[in-house]
């Protein structure tokens, strides 16, 4: 069994918790290439296990984070502290993972999801064979959905069905 992701299905699973969480809206971009945020991002990250095995990956501007931060927990983002941004990319990770999960081969079970301050510049990929990426845009800073495929099935080759973004 293979699983077969592309770029709507993250799109989808992404606006479900942007939209219907937080009332707000993040636009993707026509090229993930094009995405890169500097030194101080927020990265949340989930590995998944089973007939799937891979991780999901959402790395957002620190300012996406605190005003994102400041939406779930109803405050002002100047109340928002670093391990409050931390905590929600934990959940924002996971959430956007649980919704990428339906699609993926079953059974499949979720780790607990981590974060962290990144240190360094990222700046998108090349696209591989095993990995899919989309980029989101919103003023307060841009975000990526960054998807690794470790295993799919028994033995089977890594299959990541990738599609033109619909924008």
């Amino acid at each position: 069994m293979r699983a077969r992701l592309d770029e709507q299905c993250v799109i989808e699973a992404n606006s479900q918790f942007w939209e219907q969480m937080l009332v707000m809206t993040l636009d993707s971009m026509l090229i993930a290439e094009q995405f890169c945020v500097g030194a101080g991002h927020i990265l949340g990250s989930v590995n998944l296990s089973g007939a799937w095995k891979g991780r999901i990956e959402v790395r957002m501007a620190r300012g996406l984070a605190f005003e994102a931060t400041a939406a779930m927990m109803m405050q002002p983002i100047d109340t928002v502290v670093e391990a409050d941004a931390l905590d929600a990319v934990k959940e924002i990770a996971n959430m956007i993972a649980g919704a990428i999960k339906s699609s993926l081969p079953r059974p499949c079970s979720m780790a607990v999801p981590e974060s962290v301050v990144e240190t360094e510049r990222f700046c998108s990929q090349p696209r591989t064979e095993d990995s899919l990426s989309v980029a989101f845009r919103h003023a307060a800073g841009d975000l990526m959905v960054h998807i690794w495929e470790q295993e799919c099935g028994n033995d089977s080759v890594s299959d990541i069905a990738v599609a033109i973004p619909i924008v």
